[in-house]
């Protein structure tokens, strides 16, 4: 598997399948909102993304400009999986009702 660093964003395929993480980093302490949101559109446009596989390891909490950012995806017909979402993630996906559109799924991610 390849990573390629350099930006926010650990990126480790990408293609119509992207697959991306924060290398078990909490975003919100880390990163500006903006920056990652710069970010997953560059990779989601450059590729040709059709679905998009975002390792939250790590992550307690979504900044709601990333959660409109995914929710916008929806209408690029972009499929969103999300690995390892906290229970605080899990909760506010619930709450907004945007569970209903992306796939959750709970792995152990080695580093």
């Amino acid at each position: 598997m390849t990573v390629q660093q350099g930006g926010i964003l650990q990126v480790y395929h990408a293609g119509p399948l992207c697959v991306a993480g924060f290398g078990g980093k909490d975003i919100l302490d880390t990163f500006s909102v903006k920056d990652i949101r710069d970010e997953l559109l560059e990779l989601v446009k450059e590729n040709q993304c059709e679905t998009l596989a975002l390792d939250l390891t790590g992550v307690k909490l979504i900044p709601s400009g990333m959660l409109g950012l995914l929710a916008s995806m929806r209408d690029l017909n972009i499929d969103i999986h999300l690995y390892n979402p906290s229970e605080d993630i899990r909760e506010v996906l619930e709450i907004t009702k945007l569970n209903q559109f992306m796939h959750l799924h709970d792995v152990e991610i080695p580093y």
